[in-house]
């Protein structure tokens, strides 16, 4: 019994001594490194009394302070940022959906401004901006050098006042002239194709579920019921994301259980799991998402709940691949800080940070080629069939019914050709539901 006693006395003084061990270099390590960063804070009010005396003007010590705060943040990663008074306000104003500019998201890469994507409807979309285009110079002036808040403050404006932005397309630079103006988000238009609802979202704001639930409610009931649509088009092409919230939200809206998403910051125990709740509003129905190289965040967040549940076929192209999550602190000045703190991933525990979420069906988007439309009116006036010869006999085994079905039929399938010259990538999504349907339900 004593030789019990002794040993394990004797093991618990060795683990004191070892623990005091390890945790005395670890303690000077952590002082060490706590002294060099007040040493760097020292070097920061010196260079700041420098600046304060001896620069060639004057200097606002405020605006000082808030470039030295935003340099800071912008060095972490492009979505991390210093937002002022001003600009916290002005960023409150889109996720309640009404904001003054140019209509376009952007970030920053290799010194320039890159469109994310530009928005529905607005002076930027009407004036042919495009996804991954480069933003080099803004009435004039380069932006190279600049924080992606500067640029930015560089294209605010009066609404009604004028802009000149140098872009670059393909190599190419050109030079797009845009008026700006107040941007009213609609975060979801909806509409019938056919059989097919199409689900449009724009953005991922306060009004984006309550949006979609009504616009999809109306286009069922002037259908005459659920049972008369084929399908949905979750159409997420050139949404920049939003609120995380309504991410979820939308998602939850046609998945009746399981994960949503999960993020995970630097603290493991920091992270967050989202599930789906009983309900889909589609009712089972076949959905197409539609995804391109502008569609961010909050629209991969949904693209890749749906494409890992397999509750979606997504199409198009690989999307933007935006995986973090930031999170906007309201600071004492009345601005805020707006931090990267998690990384977020589908339910099958996919990061799309940096690669996007990759279509099921890659469909690219075929440029207008210049006279297509005289081409396909040349190409059609040259086809014969049966009925354009002479002496042909007619078809008289067929009712009037039967004929007009033929007819409304015919009329569809035309529109849907018609549809593709428009947005092939949409014509495809319904090509696609439209074959789906004619299946018909899984165990017939």
């Amino acid at each position: 019994m004593k030789k019990f006693v002794m040993a394990a006395i004797g093991g618990t003084l060795a683990g004191v001594i070892a623990s005091t061990q390890i945790a005395g270099p670890l303690l000077a390590e952590e002082n060490a490194r706590n002294s060099r960063v007040y040493e760097q804070l020292d070097l920061f009010g010196d260079i700041f009394e420098r600046i304060r005396a001896q620069y060639v003007e004057e200097v606002d010590e405020a605006k000082l302070i808030e470039a030295a705060i935003d340099g800071m943040l912008t060095s972490l990663d492009p979505h991390s940022s210093y937002l002022s008074p001003q600009d916290a306000d002005n960023m409150r104003m889109q996720t309640r959906g009404e904001f003054g500019g140019l209509g376009i998201e952007v970030t920053q890469e290799e010194g320039f401004v890159k469109v994310v994507s530009p928005i529905d409807g607005t002076p930027a979309d009407e004036a042919g901006i495009e996804a991954g285009d480069f933003i080099t110079h803004v009435d004039g002036e380069s932006v190279l050098g600049l924080t992606l808040d500067e640029a930015v403050d560089l294209m605010r404006g009066p609404v009604g006042s004028e802009i000149l932005i140098t872009v670059v397309r393909e190599g190419a630079p050109f030079d797009v002239s845009i008026i700006r103006d107040t941007i009213k988000l609609t975060a979801v238009r909806t509409r019938t194709e056919g059989s097919s609802v199409v689900l449009r979202i724009t953005t991922f704001n306060d009004q984006t579920l309550p949006n979609l639930e009504a616009g999809f409610k109306e286009q069922v009931e002037e259908a005459g019921g659920i049972d008369n649509i084929n399908g949905i088009v979750l159409d997420l092409r050139n949404n920049p994301g939003g609120l995380l919230t309504q991410a979820i939200k939308v998602s939850d809206a046609f998945l009746e259980e399981g994960e949503i998403v999960s993020t995970r910051g630097r603290d493991p125990a920091d992270g967050e799991r989202f599930n789906a709740t009983p309900g889909d509003l589609a009712e089972g129905k076949p959905i197409v998402v539609l995804i391109n190289g502008g569609s961010a965040s909050a629209s991969e967040i949904v693209a890749g709940a749906l494409q890992d549940h397999q509750r979606g076929i997504v199409v198009g192209t690989k999307s933007f691949g935006k995986g973090s999550v930031q999170t906007v602190m309201p600071l004492r000045s009345d601005g805020a800080m707006r931090l990267t703190t998690a990384r977020y991933y589908t339910p099958s525990g996919r990061s799309i940070q940096a690669l996007g979420v990759s279509p099921d069906i890659v469909v690219q988007q075929p440029r207008t080629r210049p006279n297509a439309e005289e081409e396909d009116e040349g190409s059609a006036a040259r086809t014969r069939s049966e009925a354009d010869l002479r002496g042909r006999l007619n078809n008289d085994s067929l009712s009037e019914d039967e004929i007009r079905q033929i007819e409304e039929d015919r009329a569809k399938a035309e529109a849907a050709a018609a549809l593709r010259e428009e947005d092939y990538q949409l014509a495809y999504a319904i090509d696609i539901l439209t074959g789906l349907s004619k299946l018909g339900p899984a165990g017939d």
